[in-house]
């Protein structure tokens, strides 16, 4: 089992959660149940499947989520995209937040292709 914790990406994805969380709690009380909570759910499940993972038994389970923390990451990015657009928040806020979070998605990525490349060297007999 590992630690959750000492992951670089879940360190990442916690703070960008952190930040999401201040953003939203800017937004109009009319979004209180629409954009801003659908955007705090996605970014709590980028950090929550790593920790899910993390206690699975096999790699191949712990890629899965990643690959599910990675899918919430585009939803991420699709709403901050909304949200500028929306005039909820600054290009400026949306620039920055879009660099934390393709540098999370990014991580994500590496660590599935860590992941695939462990897998198919343990799957190899000698």
């Amino acid at each position: 089992m590992r630690n959750f914790r000492q992951l670089e990406v879940w360190k990442k994805a916690y703070e960008l959660t952190l930040e999401v969380y201040r953003l939203t709690s800017d937004f109009p009380t009319t979004e209180r149940y629409g954009l801003s909570s659908q955007m705090q759910r996605a970014a709590v499940s980028i950090g929550a499947n790593l920790a899910e993972g993390c206690g699975r038994e096999t790699d191949a389970d712990f890629r899965r989520f990643v690959q599910m923390s990675a899918s919430s990451a585009c939803e991420v990015e699709y709403h901050l995209l909304l949200s500028k657009d929306l005039g909820l928040i600054s290009e400026e806020v949306q620039a920055r937040l879009d660099t934390n979070i393709n540098e999370v998605k990014r991580m994500l990525v590496g660590l599935t292709r860590y992941l695939e490349k462990e897998s198919s060297n343990t799957s190899r007999t000698p």
